[in-house]
C-alpha cells in the first residue's frame, strides 16, 4: 500500500501525465466501449491445444483511437454471444487471452495505457467455467449481508484471476412489480434490504476502503441500474418510471446511496426515464445528486445502446452523445453515438471540457487498476471449491417455506420413507439443472447434473422414482401410478419457470430475449429474465393442473416452485401440503433442496418481495401508503404473502421491545430478547418494522427499518440490540413512530397486543 501510484496524489499525477499526451480523438477513444468482446478473439487449433488470435475487428477499433477505453464481454459465453465450450475461451487460458488484449492495446497507445476489461457478473462470472451463485433474489431471501459479502469477494477474486478489471453487477433495481422479467436480478422490494446487500457486494468485490482494488485481489464494480428501473410502467422493461421525487428518494435511491458510501467505483445509467427525462440524460441524477451531493468519484457507464436511443429526442447521434456526456455519462456501451463525439465537439467546442472531465475519470479508474503504469497487478489464484461452498451456503439460506400443512410440518421426509413409503419426483423442472440457474449464465460443463432429481438420487439412489409429466396427453400422469399412491407416499413436484436461453433463441440488440426457440412445451419456455415481462403470473402450461391432480391422491404432495419472480400461487398452495420456493438457487440448488426435503436443515429463507394472488392487483407492497385489502371485489385479499414472511418449522418467541434515542439524536437503540423453546439450536431472521406519523406526507403502512439474523441455542434466550439511524426511524416533522418486531413467521403484520408495539416521538427542537 506504499506504492505512490495507489495514493490519491500519485493517481492524480499519473492521470494528468497521460491526459496531457492525448489529443481530442484519443481522449474520446477512452470514452468508447463499442465492441462485443467475443468478436475480438478467435479460437483456433486443436481442442487439446487451442490458440487465440485477435481479430481484424479488434485491430481496426484500436487503430481508430490509438488505444481503447474499455472492452465488454471478452469472456462472455451464452446463447447470445454464441460462445460455447467448443469455441469459447477456456478458463485455464483466460489470463493469457486477457494479457494478449491488454498488450495489444498498450502497444497501440501513445501512453502505453491498457483497456478496461468489463464482464457481466450478476451472480458469478458469465464465462466458461465461471462459478455461479444463486440469483440476487435468492440471496435476498437469505437476509444475510455477511454471506453476500463473502460471495462477492469470491467472485471478484475469480474474475481478477482471469485479468478482468470491472464487474457489472445488478443491485440497484427494486422489485416493485413482479411482471418485470428482470425481477430475479433485484435484491427484493425493500429499500433497506437492497441497500444493505448492495453495500455488501461493494465491500466484497472492492474491499473495505477499496483495498482489494489497490492490492489486485479484487476489482472495480459498476452497480446497475441508476435509477428507478424496477418501477417501469406495467412491469415493462425500460418503460417510464411514473413516480414522484419522494418515492424516488425513499424507495429507489437508498441502494444507490449505500453503494456510493461503500465506495463503488462505477454506476450504470438505466434505460428508463423518470418523469420523461431518460436516466442517461439526467444531469440532476448523474451529476447534482450523485457527484455533488453524495460525493461519488467513479465512472458512470451508459447501459447498452442507451445513448443511441436518445436520438428520438435529439434528432442525431452527435447530439445524443453531447447530451449524455454533458449530463454525466463517462463511458458508453456498444452505441454508435459516442464514436461521433468529435463531430459534436466541432459543432460545440465547449464540450471539450466535458470530454476532458470524463476522460480524466476513466483514466483515474485505470490508474487504480494498474493500467497506466504498464505493470498491472498480480493476479490472485482462484479457488473454485471455496466459491462452490459459498454458493451452496447461499442456496441453503434462500429456500422459503411459503405454506405448510400444520398437521405435518415440513421437517423432513425420512419418517415417511422409513415406514416403507415411496418418494416420487415429477414436474417439468425436476430433472433440469438449467432451470435452477437464472439469466446471465454460461453453458455448464458437459455432464453437469445439479437438478432436484439428481440431488435426491445422490442421497437415496434408486428409491427415488421419476414420474415425468405428459403435458400433451389427456392424462398428465400415468393413472396406474396415481392409483398406487397411498398416505405413506410422498410426491415432490418441481414446478415453476426458467430463464434459460437455448440455441435458436432470438435476441434484441442489447441481448434481451426477443424470440424463444421453437418446439418447447409451455412449461419450459422462459418465464423470467431480460426481455421476458409477463402479464400473467400464474405458472405456465398445465403445472397447476398437475398439482391438483396429485392433490386428488392419498399421497403427501410437496411443491418445489423454481422461479425468478413472485408468481400468483393460490392454486399451488391450495393443492400442495407444503410449498417450498426456490428463487433460482444456482447449480447447488438441487442438493440444497434435497437436503431440506430430507430434514438435514430447516428452510430459513424469508420472502424478499410480496407474492400477489393475481397479477391484476399489482403493484402491491407492505410499504404502500394504503392497503389493497378489500378494494377489489373479485380479489378481496390480494396478498398471498408479504415481505419477510415464511412458514417456520421451529418458530422463536419474541419477548419485549424497547427503543430509545441516543443522546446525540443520531441513532435509535432497539433492544429485545428472543426465546427458543425447541430442543435444537434455531437460526432465524428478526425484522423491525415501523410506521411513521407526522410530516407533510401520508405515512407508509409498514417500513422495514432494521433486520438481523440470530442463532439461539436449544431452550435458551438471546438478547438482541440494534442501532438504527434516527433518520430511518423518526418522521420528517413533528410526530411519532410505532415500532414492532416481525411475528414468528416473519412479515410486517402489526401485533394485536399494544404492549408489543413501542412508540417513539421526535424530540422537540
Amino acid at each position: 500500500m506504499n506504492d505512490p501510484t495507489t495514493t490519491a496524489a500519485g493517481i492524480d499525477a499519473a492521470v494528468e501525465a497521460v491526459l496531457d499526451r492525448l489529443d481530442t480523438r484519443q481522449r474520446i477513444g477512452q470514452l468508447n466501449q463499442r465492441l462485443f468482446g467475443w468478436h475480438c478473439v478467435r479460437r483456433t487449433g486443436p481442442a487439446r491445444a487451442p490458440r487465440y488470435e485477435l481479430t481484424d475487428t479488434f485491430a481496426e477499433e484500436v487503430a481508430r483511437w490509438d488505444g481503447l477505453g474499455a472492452l465488454y464481454g471478452l469472456f462472455r459465453a451464452d446463447a447470445w454471444s454464441g460462445r460455447t465450450w467448443d469455441d469459447g475461451i477456456l478458463p485455464e487460458h483466460a489470463a493469457e487471452v486477457a494479457g494478449q488484449v491488454v498488450d495489444a492495446v498498450r502497444a497501440a497507445s501513445p501512453t502505453g495505457t491498457g483497456p478496461l476489461l468489463v464482464e457481466e457478473a450478476p451472480h458469478g462470472h458469465q464465462a466458461l467455467g465461471g462459478t455461479l451463485l444463486p440469483t440476487n433474489l435468492a440471496l435476498a431471501a437469505g437476509w444475510d449481508p455477511g454471506l453476500v459479502e463473502e460471495c462477492a469477494a469470491a467472485v471478484a477474486r475469480e474474475l481478477r484471476s482471469a485479468g478482468v478489471h470491472i464487474a457489472l453487477v445488478s443491485a440497484l433495481d427494486l422489485l416493485r412489480d413482479p411482471r418485470w422479467g428482470r425481477s430475479e436480478e433485484c435484491f427484493g422490494e425493500s429499500p433497506l434490504l437492497a441497500a444493505e446487500l448492495t453495500a455488501a457486494v461493494v465491500r466484497g468485490m472492492q474491499g473495505p476502503d477499496r483495498e482489494r482494488v489497490a492490492d489486485g485481489t479484487g476489482l472495480a464494480v459498476v452497480l446497475k441500474h441508476l435509477a428507478g428501473q424496477g418501477e417501469g410502467t406495467g412491469g415493462r422493461n425500460g418503460h417510464p418510471a411514473v413516480i414522484g421525487p419522494y418515492d424516488l428518494a425513499e424507495i429507489h435511491l437508498p441502494p444507490v446511496e449505500a453503494g456510493v458510501a461503500a465506495g463503488a467505483l462505477g454506476m450504470m445509467a438505466a434505460y428508463n426515464d423518470i418523469d420523461g427525462v431518460p436516466c442517461c440524460a439526467n444531469p440532476e441524477l448523474l451529476t447534482t445528486l450523485l457527484r455533488d451531493r453524495w460525493g461519488f468519484d467513479g465512472v458512470v457507464m451508459a447501459d447498452g445502446h442507451a445513448v443511441d436511443r436518445l436520438v428520438t429526442m435529439t434528432g442525431s447521434e452527435p447530439a445524443a452523445a453531447a447530451l449524455s456526456l454533458a449530463s454525466g455519462v463517462d463511458l458508453s456501451l456498444w452505441d454508435r453515438s459516442y464514436a461521433r463525439l468529435e463531430e459534436a465537439v466541432e459543432q460545440d467546442p465547449t464540450l471539450l471540457a466535458a470530454v476532458e472531465t470524463a476522460c480524466r475519470r476513466v483514466l483515474r479508474l485505470k490508474a487504480r487498476l494498474g493500467l497506466l503504469d504498464g505493470a498491472g497487478h498480480l493476479r490472485p489464484t482462484r479457488d473454485d471449491r471455496a466459491t462452490v461452498r459459498l454458493s451452496r451456503r447461499a442456496a441453503d439460506r434462500a429456500l422459503v417455506l411459503l405454506d405448510d400443512d400444520p398437521a405435518r410440518p415440513l421437517r423432513g421426509l425420512p419418517d415417511d420413507l422409513a415406514a416403507g413409503g415411496r418418494l416420487v419426483v415429477t414436474g417439468a423442472h425436476a430433472d433440469l439443472t438449467t432451470s435452477l440457474l437464472g439469466d446471465y449464465v454460461p453453458p455448464l460443463p458437459e455432464g453437469t447434473d445439479g437438478s432436484v432429481l439428481a440431488g435426491l438420487r445422490e442421497r437415496l439412489g434408486d428409491r427415488v422414482e421419476h414420474l415425468p409429466p405428459r403435458p400433451d396427453a389427456d392424462d398428465l400422469l400415468d393413472p396406474a401410478v396415481l392409483a398406487g399412491l397411498g398416505p405413506q407416499d410422498t410426491v415432490v413436484a418441481v414446478v415453476g419457470g426458467t430463464s434459460h436461453r437455448s440455441t435458436g433463441t432470438g435476441f434484441a440488440d442489447n441481448g434481451a430475449l426477443q424470440r424463444t426457440a421453437g418446439g418447447l412445451a409451455p412449461e419450459l419456455l422462459p418465464t423470467a429474465g431480460e426481455g421476458v415481462d409477463r402479464a400473467d403470473l400464474a405458472l405456465p402450461g398445465r403445472q397447476e393442473e398437475l398439482l391438483e391432480t396429485l392433490a386428488g391422491t392419498a399421497a403427501r404432495v410437496v411443491a418445489v416452485v423454481v422461479c425468478g419472480r413472485p408468481h400468483a400461487l393460490d392454486r399451488v398452495v391450495a393443492a400442495a401440503g407444503s410449498t417450498l420456493v426456490a428463487f433460482y438457487p444456482g447449480p447447488e440448488g438441487g442438493r440444497t433442496v434435497a437436503a431440506t426435503l430430507l430434514g438435514d436443515q430447516p428452510p430459513t429463507g424469508r420472502l424478499p418481495a410480496t407474492f400477489p394472488r393475481a397479477g391484476a392487483v399489482l403493484p402491491v407492497h407492505d410499504d404502500d401508503r394504503l392497503p389493497a385489502e378489500g378494494v377489489y371485489t373479485d380479489v378481496p385479499d390480494p396478498v398471498l404473502a408479504g415481505l419477510g414472511t415464511a412458514c417456520v418449522p421451529f418458530p422463536l418467541t419474541r419477548r419485549g421491545l424497547s427503543a430509545e434515542l441516543d443522546e446525540d439524536g443520531a441513532g435509535v437503540r432497539v433492544r429485545g430478547t428472543v426465546h427458543n423453546p425447541h430442543p435444537l439450536e434455531v437460526e432465524d431472521v428478526l425484522q423491525l418494522f415501523a410506521t411513521r406519523r407526522g410530516g407533510p406526507r401520508w405515512p407508509r403502512r409498514a417500513e422495514l427499518v432494521a433486520f438481523t439474523r440470530v442463532r439461539v441455542p436449544a431452550g435458551a434466550e438471546t438478547a438482541v440490540e440494534l442501532r438504527v439511524p434516527a433518520r430511518r426511524v423518526l418522521p420528517d416533522g413533528p410526530g411519532e413512530t410505532a415500532l414492532w418486531w416481525c411475528p414468528p413467521g416473519g412479515g410486517s403484520r402489526r401485533p394485536d397486543d399494544p404492549a408489543d408495539v413501542v412508540t417513539l416521538a421526535r424530540p422537540a427542537r
